[in-house]
């Protein structure tokens, strides 16, 4: 009976694929647009403390990328193989990947718990160079943002549940909520109105984590009442197997997002031999880059449920043309942002209340940095594709190669000539020069897979 429900509601293997791709990432793209809109808002209201608490919650976003790395990788693994045992009508390998999941959003909760008392404060003393006002600004941040993760880390699971079902509507609920919190609460705790005393950046991490909370448990009521493909259980005897399987997927995923961790770390310190500004521009310049990014990241995150479904439901020919499709909208979404960026730099900087000093370093890193986000969008698609196909270990080389064994020395390069726009630059020459080794793996991952008879 319940096997007969999945293949009746779940559209992964049935609507038409050009089709099915846009209306899977519509709603994901609108709700990372706001999620990413808030993240956007913690910093422009931020920078109207100072530039220093700007510098300081830009030095934190390495750190921030460690929850990520734990939260992103679970994520990426559960949607994958919940999304394949979907395709292969297997309801209680469903179960037991679900309560795998949660059991391993707890730990990671812990694990950043514990990691925010042990690394905040050193890191802040090295980073901030012995400013004590920008250590202060971002240490404030960060270690709220880590203590009370617990939202953003059930947020990880029950939204990707929601995902591999489909019911992106339902996961825009969650992001909107979440978002729409944290827009609300930011400027009342960071500035303080109504008789709540003004917080700064400590404010806007308090505004951040209760956001998520309200996501987060919204995804929990919607997954029970509204997702009834998805039996939820919750048992802390879960299966061995399970959890290779998520790990299998997730790790390399996560491990490249810790890797970038300490990319941003490394990059933090190559421009701060430029100055602390340069560090407020490649701060703002993430930002941006989120946004920019939006459209191909809605799209990749309906890509795996898709690909991963129709790949455990045998369906060769709808695999194909989904990865067809993928590579189209990225490189037409990815022009536009493109030109879109080029124009408007300036409008941009304002938004963070930009001294006329900013602004001579700022203009010209926000147009050479949009051609890297154009040159990106390739590499993101590739690594939706090996992660869709359950191999993260392709999306893990293929991001190590874009995003360091290539990036690095184009850093130094341009850190000995001590030319910032060289520096700026090295990050689109590197998505470029990674674009062929994509194309390699990818032919690697159809031999790997011949004997299936897929792609």
């Amino acid at each position: 009976m319940h096997e007969q429900v999945i293949i009746k509601e779940n559209k992964m293997g049935t609507m038409p694929i050009s089709r099915l791709v846009i209306t899977t990432s519509i709603p994901l793209i609108f709700s990372l647009f706001v999620n990413h809109l808030y993240n956007l808002v913690d910093s422009v209201f931020v920078s109207h403390i100072n530039e220093s608490a700007l510098t300081g919650i830009s030095l934190a976003a390495p750190i921030q990328t460690i929850m990520i790395a734990l939260g992103c990788g679970l994520a990426v693994g559960l949607n994958a193989m919940v999304s394949k045992a979907l395709g292969e009508k297997n309801r209680e390998e469903v179960k037991r990947t679900t309560s795998a999941a949660m059991v391993m959003a707890i730990g990671a909760y812990i694990l950043i718990a514990v990691l925010s008392l042990l690394i905040v404060k050193p890191y802040f003393a090295w980073q901030a160079g012995g400013n004590q006002e920008i250590a202060g600004f971002g240490s404030d941040y960060i270690m709220v943002c880590m203590l009370f993760s617990f939202g953003q880390m059930t947020q990880w699971v029950f939204d990707r549940l929601l995902i591999a079902t489909g019911k992106s509507t339902l996961f825009l609920a969650t992001l909107g909520t979440a978002s729409i919190v944290n827009l609300i609460l930011d400027p009342i705790l960071i500035f303080g109105y109504f008789g709540i005393s003004a917080m700064g950046t400590t404010g806007a991490a308090i505004a951040t984590v209760i956001g998520q909370t309200a996501g987060g448990l919204l995804g929990i009521y919607l997954n029970i009442k509204r997702n009834r493909e998805i039996p939820i259980h919750f048992t802390l005897h879960i299966s061995a197997r399970c959890v290779r399987n998520i790990l299998k997927v997730g790790i390399p995923t996560a491990i490249m997002q810790g890797i970038m961790s300490f990319m941003g770390i490394f990059i933090n310190t190559i421009l701060y031999q430029f100055s602390s500004t340069a560090v407020a521009i490649y701060g703002i310049a993430l930002k941006v880059q989120n946004l920019a990014q939006i459209a191909v990241m809605g799209m990749n995150n309906g890509l795996i449920p898709i690909i991963a479904y129709n790949y455990g439901a045998k369906k060769e020919k709808r695999t194909r043309e989904t990865i067809r499709c993928a590579f189209v909208y990225a490189v037409v979404i990815m022009a536009g942002t493109l030109i879109g960026l080029e124009i408007i730099p300036d409008k941009i900087l304002r938004l963070f209340d930009a001294s006329e000093h900013m602004m001579s370093i700022g203009i010209p890193a926000m147009r050479i940095m949009s051609v890297s986000y154009f040159m990106s969008a390739i590499g993101v698609v590739f690594a939706a594709i090996f992660q869709g196909f359950g191999n993260g270990m392709f999306s893990m080389y293929l991001a190590f190669i874009r995003q360091v064994i290539l990036l690095i020395p184009l850093l130094l390069i341009g850190s000995v000539m001590k030319n910032l726009n060289m520096v700026w630059m090295s990050f689109a020459l590197a998505e470029f020069v990674a674009i062929p080794f994509g194309i390699i793996l990818y032919r690697k991952l159809k031999r790997n897979l011949e004997g299936e008879k897929f792609l």
